[in-house]
């Protein structure tokens, strides 16, 4: 799939190229000779030079915008290694001048007149924002500019292991995306099989739970008793953020290949009591750590509930990613709370030891009757990671944070919920339900989001309790 992800953005990286050129050429800037993908040191010092001639405005904004297209084109010829240096570059040479922050600091301090402290607060506002923002800001003008920071950033963050540096390019592009992409900016669409087919190939590229295996896959998920919703940006018109997939079913789903048969006969809208999301993926990784899906299965059940008056029950079918690697970890540090002594009797085996070290080779092993012998401990203990394992207050799970901070209940576990080879080695095929009621996703999510409070069902609890 990232190959396929590759050649939808090369072709949308040629078209960029093209019309960026001709911004350049328009406002007669010239670098001077080809810049070789690679970057060598004299042409970054070409392009350095470039940079900062467009951030100090030099010849104003026309010309101005003509250096910001022609360093961006230039960019986008560039080989990831050349890309590297480049953002390297921009980190080390144009970041803020420490020593100006300090004078602005000092003289703030000292001053006693409010008025002013408030005008050397703009001051010291201005010497803290890096040079390499007004560029920024310049390639956010040009046509695409947005899509072309997103990904700039998700450069950044690639490298930034191998270069720490690029963390602070990561971190000046999440500011300034994070103000353009907030909720109140972005448009909830529905997508069909008649949508542009270019946007129907983004979607199979870009699912990210369960693959789309072929053009007839795609179509049963968009059939009648389907939908798929997405968020779109006005900049960004083209490329879906974020898109959920909906199966209306009747009862609430437990298996999430019997959602995908492309086989199983459809049912009439009109006679569906449930909507199951079984679906959520984002699109963008230069997005990461901005928050597009705030509510947005909220906006999607108001939308379903308008349509389909009949629809009572609005849940979800969800992954548990973390779990094999949370319980592997436990397992490995032969934690005996595990598995309690009256689960230790009725598996019949005498010692924590031996009991952990079959469940150990039944994980291993696969889908079976020897795992199936662990289905109430698995159960339980994924009750216990989803419930009662947590990080900073916040659930170790990075599904059940999304769910929970949109506002929902955890409800039911299924065992055998995913019985594909990923759903094993995620969670032990085992998938959970959240439970979106209208009248309690504020709550839920005011709870969650204030004081951590998980918002569970009478069954969960259960589970919770024989943990505990």
């Amino acid at each position: 799939m990232s190959d396929e992800r590759d050649n939808i953005w090369d072709r949308a990286l040629k078209q960029l190229s093209t019309t960026w050129q001709d911004v350049a050429d328009a406002a007669m800037v010239r670098i001077g000779g080809r810049i070789r993908d690679d970057l060598p040191d004299d042409d970054l010092d070409k392009l350095r030079n470039q940079v900062a001639e467009c951030i100090a405005g030099l010849g104003g904004e026309v010309l101005a915008r003509g250096r910001a297209a022609s360093i961006g084109g230039s960019y986008l010829s560039l080989a990831p290694t050349g890309k590297r240096r480049f953002l390297v570059m921009l980190a080390n040479d144009f970041e803020i001048d420490l020593a100006d922050v300090e004078v602005e600091a000092q003289a703030m301090i000292q001053v006693q007149d409010p008025e002013a402290k408030r005008a050397l607060a703009g001051s010291l506002r201005d010497a803290l924002e890096p040079p390499r923002m007004r560029l920024f800001t310049q390639f956010n003008g040009l046509k695409d500019g947005v899509k072309f920071l997103v990904d700039m950033r998700a450069g950044a963050m690639s490298w930034s292991r191998e270069e720490p540096v690029l963390v602070r390019i990561s971190n000046d592009l999440r500011r300034l995306l994070t103000g353009w992409f907030d909720i109140g900016f972005l448009e909830l669409k529905r997508i069909t099989w008649s949508s542009p087919a270019s946007l129907l190939e983004k979607l199979i590229v870009y699912e990210a739970v369960h693959r789309i295996a072929s053009w007839q896959d795609l179509k049963n998920r968009l059939g009648s008793d389907r939908r798929l919703f997405a968020f779109f940006h006005p900049r960004m018109p083209e490329e879906p953020l974020i898109f959920v997939e909906v199966a209306l079913v009747n009862g609430m789903a437990s298996q999430v290949q019997t959602l995908l048969d492309a086989e199983a006969p459809e049912l009439a809208p009109d006679r569906a009591d449930t909507a199951i999301f079984y679906s959520i993926s984002n699109t963008q990784r230069g997005l990461a750590g901005i928050s597009l899906g705030d509510f947005l299965i909220k906006q999607v059940v108001e939308l379903l509930s308008a349509e389909l008056g009949n629809l009572k029950t609005f849940a979800t079918l969800s992954p548990i990613p973390g779990f094999r690697r949370w319980l592997s970890g436990r397992l490995e540090a032969g934690d005996e709370d595990l598995i309690r002594a009256d689960e230790l009797k009725k598996l019949g085996y005498d010692t924590h030891e031996a009991a952990l070290d079959d469940l150990t080779v039944a994980l291993d092993a696969g889908p079976g009757e020897t795992l199936d012998r662990f289905a109430d401990v698995l159960l339980r203990l994924t009750a216990r990671y989803l419930v009662m394992e947590k990080r900073n207050d916040r659930p170790l799970d990075p599904v059940a944070r999304f769910h929970l901070a949109n506002g929902a209940r955890v409800e039911r576990l299924n065992w055998a919920g995913d019985t594909s080879q990923k759903g094993h080695e995620q969670s032990a095929g085992i998938m959970v339900n959240y439970l979106y009621r209208l009248e309690d996703i504020r709550a839920n999510h005011e709870a969650f989001v204030g004081t951590g409070t998980i918002a569970i069902s009478s069954s969960l609890r259960q589970l919770v309790k024989r943990s505990a």
